[in-house]
């Protein structure tokens, strides 16, 4: 299971930088902050797996 999670950390993750680029160049700043928050919710997500993989 642990892998499928990284697999959908990284796609948001990407897909929040995809978002952030689109809000920055279109002048959406909600969807720039849209997508900073998607990266950083992925980040933390992300944390927690690397987490749970050091005590196994």
């Amino acid at each position: 299971m642990g892998l499928d999670d990284k697999i959908r950390n990284s796609a948001q993750e990407t897909g929040g930088k995809a978002k952030e680029a689109l809000g920055k160049a279109t002048g959406d700043e909600e969807r720039e902050a849209e997508g900073k928050a998607d990266q950083s919710s992925a980040n933390l997500k992300q944390a927690g797996e690397n987490v749970k993989d050091a005590f196994r």
